[in-house]
């Protein structure tokens, strides 16, 4: 008999070791593992780590094979695999209901359990009684599945399972806009339950949609039938939420030892090598000890201070766990196989030693990986005083399976029985490589021959879309409706992918169904769904965005191909010309670069070989589905999809037809897309407006007092904020909050004449004999109604009192629902560019942007906070954690007190914000909440400002605005910059009574300081000529009109004086002075604290000051120096327990001197000084100063009108107007108020302040 060789005698010990402290354990019946010998349940991530050893030692011995022996104990050892993710997949297949309900919800209540019953597969605890849902445990089990099929295991074994493992595909994509429970199954760092976004489960999850797209679950004996898909755009998400929180790990936590397996085998999901360098130094410098490394700072599991009696912890007592965390050898493990797949043996050599150190010898002299290493009781304080310095002992689990099986996988690659691309057969480990620079693909096609024409005049050569067959052209919405075929399988009742919207990657490429190609027109032009699309210039700003996403994103093979129509929307003048934006752009298109993408422009059958093909053999025919049967079920899943599209018309197909072969099916397919377009296409029972006859509602009474009537008619209490912040004094002193701006009041109605009006409004409804609403008379003014605004509010009030599915007879023939109608009159409304109606309709219609919760996601990731609602809270609602699009669009519709036009606008803007936060991050680098309610309320103000109208004007226009206005509008107040206002008159044939606003940007030509102080004087000499003449200036290099007049009474265009009077003495030259300086930083104040907006490292700042005193006092709230026993300098959540403190100070400007005198005072709290005091008045500081800067003023001879104070602040105006810098600037005179009041705890050497 042959010796045994040198390698087989080494594999053998390993397989010793292996069956010791892993398959020993593991149960005959399921395959599955409990986690110890005293936690008997089976954890879905535990299992799948502690048989990642298993799989590779039976590689190591298929490899290394002596004699049959071995390739029988190979056979064995994969077996052993399989059974146990057959195990798991049986315990989850069990729960299939929770699956489909959770692509829904995405709900905790709704998510497969994180463990399960070891001998049965049966769940152990309630839904509500562990912190279940766990993205990455169930996304590690499809990447490791996705790996394991690839090298050849055999684990899916029929297609019910493979329907099964395409809707787990569903399950995770969410993962970018789920708040879950995270790998240590606590969430938020107290251990309260409070779940929130995790970056490892947005990394495994993005790892494991990468490894399984495409992949046949049969391996190599499997056909299209056993292929999963998955969408591309999810994975992008996933990274760009990933990358945008990394080296961060979550709200709570700044830095966790778990993303390692994020960074590094097994998901390598980051594809930045320098966010992969920063994290894992991050890693080793905070959380790396003697024993391995803490999880994250002050981790209390298992150490000495944790009350094992109780799950939660207190806020105050997570100090106590900080420098006494518990080492966890496992993550050791993690960094060994990180140094083998980058090649680095000083890193492998490194940590194989320290482990070899830290290792239990158990019987027979077997190496055990010990759960974790704490200080022991006794040895506390020891540690408090002198980190690292005491020797630990292990407790929890011995052998800890995860890490034992990490650490034998290690040991088989570092000892050359395993090559690193064997256990990753789908190569992610080159995740980090070099990314080819990508030429985006753009073809036009042309709606109509009549468009072709227009675009022929202009010197371009387009196809028209018939033109372009047999490439068939489809808008995004089918490929939804596609999709929502895949993963179908009534036996499980799984329906499939819930109608979603479809990113810009995913139409991006050409499909292949029932052996015809199809293209499919970007999302963002689709107008169906959202009114951003109505706008062309919003439509050119989105496909600038999208062809640079395309370009920094495309991962597929081939390039990306666009497909761009023009479409009638598109031209202007009544048809006779193309919109200018689209035709500029056509113009860059064709120059070959476009937004900082490459691009490429030709027909579309020209790019067919260069582009990326997609086989969507799941609509390959099947004798068991009928598509135009099944329409009425894919319906029930459009949770998203508007109500218009649902009216469908049912068709049946009998089984001869059916049977007919492939053109048959052609056929029916073709006729289900049909179908399909139609459910969409505009049904025209409207009457046409009346032009001369009278207003039913409109002229007499604005939108706002019909949506209150009506409220109160459905028996809701509206409350009725204001949209603008006034300056009237108000009773209630929180609304003083919202005085940023004094919005002049036109002289013809004064306040009480307002009041006096909303407090009757009736709307003199027709009445019937009975004196009830006569609807049959309602409906015949519809057909008399002047604007459209007239019928959106007769069919407002229909939708209010009777229902949106009452029918409206028109005439004797025909009739339609209240909503149809609405459907149609939007789509007027958007012909004749109405966006105030527009918003208003889409209100009514509870439409919503499809991509409102990814907005939101996007926002939370890059560490921002979202308020709903116009302030004060309670009202404003605080969203701090993703979540579900139905809990999302219900929470803006209640803090926006039903009123729609606010719901709808709030929903836009978070779509602004987050395009600005993924393109511009910069503009929110030191902003930490934003309150979007108070974004519009001064937005509305800025309007106000800039047209000298009244707030209720302002708030009119600001409606008004189109997309593209409002994005500028709402860009120009985070960063600042001055804007121009355009009052433009309306085409004749708009039906609209409110002026035409546009927005432009001011000296972005690159004036200069001294020409735009030129302009400035320009401008104060002619208002000196006639103040009152209609004026026309030219600033930068737009011209702004305005026609409103200007008496000497009122504030002059630009800076605004804080009187309002226009200037403090008679004399012209100081009046010309006046007009280039003052008002500017009030203004920058107010904006800033309006929105927001703290110096870099503030926060860090004070929590350093509460190291040195009892806490701070601010407006009468004190933030405590305890807070910093509860939390650490970095997190999010001290950040926002500041925020939240400041945010009980009503006046934004007021705010930002509160900010300004804290960043002196940290300039203190930098000295080597043990204690400043004890509760720091910040507002004493604050008004300190004020008093030097009023006796300076005193001394230098200013007369009563500069001394002038706020009555609710008593800090004089011109304080707030100073700048910070100079001899009288704010922070001259905080910086004496500081010294004066601290000065008793300053050293007495230290230099007096002059």
């Amino acid at each position: 008999m042959r010796s045994r060789s040198n390698s087989g005698v080494r594999l053998d010990a390993f397989a010793r070791l292996v069956q010791e402290t892993i398959l020993c354990h593991q149960n005959p019946v399921t395959g599955l593992l409990p986690a110890s010998e005293q936690q008997k349940d089976a954890w879905v991530r535990d299992n799948v780590y502690s048989i990642l050893a298993v799989w590779g030692l039976g590689m190591a011995y298929r490899k290394n094979a002596d004699r049959d022996e071995d390739k029988a104990k190979a056979y064995e050892l994969e077996q052993s695999v399989v059974k146990l993710m057959q195990g798991l997949l049986q315990c989850m297949m069990r729960q299939v209901a929770k699956v489909e309900k959770f692509k829904h919800t995405q709900s905790t209540k709704d998510c497969l359990h994180a463990k399960y019953h070891t001998p049965t597969c049966a769940t152990v605890v309630g839904d509500d009684q562990w912190g279940h849902l766990q993205v990455d445990a169930t996304s590690l089990y499809l990447l490791m599945l996705a790996q394991m099929t690839a090298s050849g295991l055999r684990i899916i074994s029929n297609l019910d399972e493979v329907a099964f493992i395409q809707n787990l595909v569903f399950y995770i994509e969410a993962a970018y806009k789920v708040a879950d429970y995270g790998m240590w199954e606590r969430g938020d760092k107290t251990n309260q339950g409070i779940p929130e976004l995790n970056g490892s489960s947005v990394g495994m999850a993005k790892a494991a949609l990468e490894a399984i797209d495409e992949l046949d679950l049969f391996g190599a004996h499997g056909g299209p039938k056993s292929v999963i898909h998955v969408l591309p755009d999810e994975v992008e998400h996933c990274q760009s939420i990933l990358c945008s929180m990394l080296p961060r790990a979550s709200t709570s936590k700044e830095i966790d030892a778990g993303l390692l397996s994020v960074i590094s085998f097994p998901a390598f999901a980051v594809e930045d090598i320098d966010l992969v360098n920063i994290t894992k130094s991050e890693i080793i410098s905070k959380l790396q000890g003697r024993y391995g490394c803490c999880r994250f700072i002050r981790d209390g599991y298992r150490t000495p201070k944790e009350d094992p009696s109780r799950l939660h912890y207190d806020p105050a007592e997570l100090k106590l766990f900080e420098n006494i965390e518990c080492e966890w050898p496992v993550f050791w493990t993690y960094l060994i196989l990180d140094g083998i797949f980058n090649g680095d043996p000083v890193q492998v050599e490194e940590y194989r030693e320290a482990l070899e150190g830290i290792l239990i010898r158990g019987k027979h002299g077997i190496k055990l990986v010990p759960e974790l290493y704490a200080v022991p009781a006794d040895k506390v304080e020891d540690e408090y005083r002198n980190p690292h310095s005491v020797e630990r002992v292990t407790t929890g689990q011995l052998p800890h399976m995860w890490g034992q099986s990490l650490y034998i996988l290690g040991s088989l690659l570092s000892e050359g029985f395993l090559a690193p691309g064997e256990i990753d057969p789908l190569n992610r480990r080159f995740s980090t490589g070099f990314k080819p620079d990508v030429v985006v693909q753009v073809s036009v096609v042309a709606e109509s021959k009549e468009i072709q024409g227009l675009l022929r005049d202009y010197g371009m050569d387009v196809q028209t879309v018939s033109e372009v067959l047999p490439i068939r052209v489809m808008p995004a919405r089918i490929l939804s409706h596609i999709y929502v075929k895949l993963g179908n399988c009534k036996k499980l009742n799984l329906t499939g992918r819930p109608y979603r919207h479809i990113g810009v990657l995913g139409t991006s490429k050409f499909y292949e169904i029932r052996n015809r190609t199809y293209t499919f027109t970007p999302q963002f032009i689709d107008q169906h769904h959202f009114y951003l699309a109505l706008d062309n210039q919003m439509i050119v700003e989105m496909l600038r965005t999208e062809l640079a996403y395309l370009s920094s994103c495309w991962r597929m093979t081939g390039r990306p191909t666009l497909t761009f129509p023009i479409t009638r929307s598109m031209l202007v003048d009544d048809g006779e010309s193309i919109d200018p934006c689209i035709l500029s752009t056509l113009r860059k298109l064709q120059d070959g670069y476009f937004g900082g993408a490459r691009v490429q422009m030709a027909n579309l059958s020209t790019f067919l070989t260069t582009s990326f093909h997609t086989q969507l053999s799941f609509m390959d025919s099947d004798p068991d589905e009928n598509l135009l049967d099944e329409d009425e079920d894919d319906d029930d899943d459009d949770g998203e999809e508007e109500d218009e599209d649902n009216e469908e018309t049912e068709h049946v197909v009998s089984p001869s037809e059916e049977s007919k072969g492939i053109e048959d099916s052609k056929d029916v397919l073709d006729e289900y897309f049909t179908q399909l377009l139609q459910s969409t296409a505009t049904k025209s029972h409207l009457p046409p407006i009346q032009r001369g006859q009278h207003h039913v509602f409109s002229a007499e009474h604005t939108t706002r007092d019909i949506l209150t009537l009506m409220a109160q008619v459905q028996g809701l209490n509206m409350p009725k904020p204001s949209m603008y912040l006034p300056v009237t004094p108000i009773m209630n002193k929180h609304r003083k909050s919202l005085n940023l701006l004094e919005v002049p009041h036109p002289q013809h109605q004064g306040p009480h004449q307002h009041q006096h009006k909303t407090s009757s409004v009736d709307l003199h409804l027709p009445r019937d004999a009975h004196g009830n609403t006569d609807f049959a008379a309602l409906v015949s003014q519809l057909k008399e109604c002047p604007t459209l605004q007239d019928q959106a509010d007769i069919l407002y009030i229909l939708y209010a009192m009777k229902g949106a599915d009452w029918v409206v007879s028109i005439s004797e023939q025909c009739g339609a629902t209240v909503r149809s109608l609405l459907g149609e009159l939007y789509i007027k409304a958007g012909a004749s560019q109405e966006w105030g109606l527009i918003r208003y309709i889409s209100g009514i219609l509870k439409k919503r942007v499809e991509v409102l919760a990814e907005a939101c996601t996007d926002l939370i990731s890059h560490h921002k906070q979202l308020t709903v609602g116009l302030p004060p809270e309670p009202r404003e609602k605080v969203i701090t954690a993703p979540l579900p699009p139905e809990e999302l669009i219900s929470l803006i519709y209640e803090a926006s007190g039903q009123d729609i036009s606010i719901a709808v606008l709030t929903q836009e803007i978070m779509v602004y914000l987050a395009m600005y936060v993924r393109s511009q991050p910069a503009l929110f680098g030191d902003m930490l909440r934003l309150r979007i309610g108070l974004i519009m309320q001064v937005m509305a103000t800025e309007l106000a400002r800039s047209l000298h109208c009244s707030g209720e004007e302002a708030s009119e226009g600001l409606m008004n605005l189109s997309p593209s206005d409002m994005k500028n509008l709402l860009h120009h107040i985070l960063s600042g910059k001055e804007f121009g206002v355009e009052r433009s008159m309306r085409p004749l044939e708009s039906t609209a009574t409110s002026p035409a606003i546009s927005i432009h940007e001011l000296g972005h030509t690159g004036a200069t300081k001294t020409e735009r102080t030129g302009i400035r004087k320009l401008k104060s000499e002619i208002k000196q000529l006639d103040d009152s003449r209609p004026i026309s200036i030219f600033t930068g290099s737009h011209s702004i009109s305005s026609n409103v007049t200007s008496p000497r009474s009122t504030r002059c265009s630009s800076p605004s004086t804080p009187s309002g009077i226009l200037s403090p003495t008679g004399t012209s030259d100081s009046r010309l002075q006046w007009e280039e300086r003052q008002g500017q930083w009030l203004r920058r104040r107010r904006l800033d604290g309006a929105i927001n907006r703290v110096p870099m490292g503030f926060y860090q700042k004070v929590w350093k000051i509460l190291q040195k005193c009892h806490g701070l006092s601010i407006a009468g709230y004190v933030l405590p120096s305890s807070t910093t026993q509860e939390m650490t300098e970095g997190e999010i959540k001290f950040a926002v327990h500041v925020e939240s403190v400041l945010n009980h100070v009503p006046q934004p400007e007021y705010r930002q001197l509160l900010v300004e005198a804290v960043m002196v005072l940290t300039l203190v709290a930098d000295m080597e000084i043990h204690s400043i005091g004890g509760i720091i008045q910040i507002d004493r500081i604050v008004h300190m100063a004020n008093d030097l800067f009023l006796q300076d003023q005193k001394s230098s001879g200013a007369n009563e009108f500069f001394l002038e104070k706020d009555p609710a602040t008593g800090i004089c105006n011109f304080f707030y107007d100073s700048a910070p810098s100079g001899s009288y600037g704010t922070m001259t005179y905080l910086s004496k108020a500081v010294i004066t009041y601290v000065q008793d705890f300053l050293p007495s050497t230290s230099c007096l302040m002059q």
